[in-house]
């Protein structure tokens, strides 16, 4: 399931915590009744449309690169994108709104422990591309740069004042503080709704710091509000060896079975986009569709956050794969209960 080629992260801001997916229960109950009423039916529109669920970050990509580059209609699939939360997602795929989803491990993991029925097909972006961003005056007074050592910026995190929208990101950043020996209870923790929320609030030096998946944090930095001291290229914790962090292709078993051939030509026409990336990353189109996905984040910051993801040239999975993501998560401590997985709970049949 880890794929090692040059380093990422998201998701989605797509980590949310499994605590804010339960409070949302009733309203996910609702927006999966209604977008099965827009989209026109359980499997498919009426034109025979297939509707995918995305993120809105920085993983969306390999699916807006597969539309681009006309792989879904070499396939002979329709496709229609729709912007889903971690607290909408996993209801939408079970009320048939969506037929496939782009989902992270953390929300695909909550949704077995929750014996849903359904499986992973395919991986199209992995690592973890966090940043963690501290406010331009806390750099000064610490003196902190880009290319301060971690170490060196762990320490001076201590006492700090750090911000968290995020169950996951928040446990993500006391990984990375107890690497280097700092206590992450010795940090006073701002609990804020969102990233744009922690944004403000570093700008208005109300927090020190937070983390939070790119481009966020380096938009921040474009910005002149804040300085990106860490990332995963530079914090083994947050390492892609280290943690196994696969975006997942997922459908619901019902529909796999009735639709094993469409299943099947989906995840080619995402494999060719996410090999396409990995081998063309600074070509026009995928920068071109990068910008399209991601809307108000400059160029240049798109162009320095694509890297930080990997990239795969094939979506396959494996045990070992599997075993690192689940040693990585059950470490974060967010979900209620162990996080496991067996093979029936992912497959590679639909692969090319």
């Amino acid at each position: 399931m880890t794929h090692h080629t040059p380093h990422l992260r998201t998701p989605r801001t797509f980590r949310t915590s499994p605590g804010t997916r339960a409070l949302a229960v009733a309203t996910t109950a609702a927006l999966g009744a209604t977008l099965l009423t827009a989209c026109g039916g359980a499997d498919s529109g009426s034109d025979g449309t297939i509707t995918v669920g995305v993120g809105g970050n920085i993983f969306d990509i390999p699916m807006r690169v597969a539309e681009a580059n006309g792989y879904f209609a070499k396939q002979g699939l329709k496709v229609k994108f729709v912007t889903l939360t971690a607290a909408t997602d996993t209801s939408a795929l079970q009320s048939g709104s969506v037929q496939f989803l782009n989902d992270s491990p953390t929300d695909f993991l909550s949704a077995v422990a929750k014996g849903l029925p359904e499986t992973a097909i395919s991986t199209d972006g992995g690592g973890n591309p966090l940043g963690l961003i501290v406010s331009t005056r806390f750099a000064k007074k610490h003196n902190l740069t880009a290319h301060t050592p971690a170490a060196q910026v762990a320490k001076a995190l201590a006492g700090s004042t750090g911000g968290s929208s995020s169950a996951n990101t928040k446990a993500e950043a006391g990984l990375f503080l107890k690497e280097y020996g700092v206590d992450p209870d010795k940090v006073k923790w701002v609990s804020l709704l969102s990233a744009a929320a922690d944004k403000t609030a570093l700008k208005d030096n109300e927090i020190d710091w937070f983390a939070t998946s790119e481009p966020t944090p380096l938009q921040i930095q474009d910005s002149g509000d804040g300085v990106v001291v860490a990332d995963a290229t530079t914090v083994p914790a947050w390492s892609d060896a280290k943690i196994g962090y696969s975006i997942l292709v997922v459908a619901r078993n019902s529909y796999l079975s009735g639709h094993a051939a469409t299943a099947k030509k989906f995840v080619t026409a995402v494999q060719q986009a996410t090999a396409y990336m990995n081998a063309h990353l600074d070509s026009p189109t995928v920068q071109r569709v990068a910008q399209k996905a991601l809307p108000g984040v400059p160029a240049n910051v798109i162009k320095s956050s694509l890297p930080l993801v990997d990239w795969p040239a094939d979506g396959a999975m494996t045990a070992s794969g599997w075993h690192t993501t689940l040693a990585f998560i059950n470490s974060l401590g967010t979900l209620p209960e162990t996080a496991k997985v067996t093979s029936d709970n992912w497959t590679d049949k639909y692969l090319p």
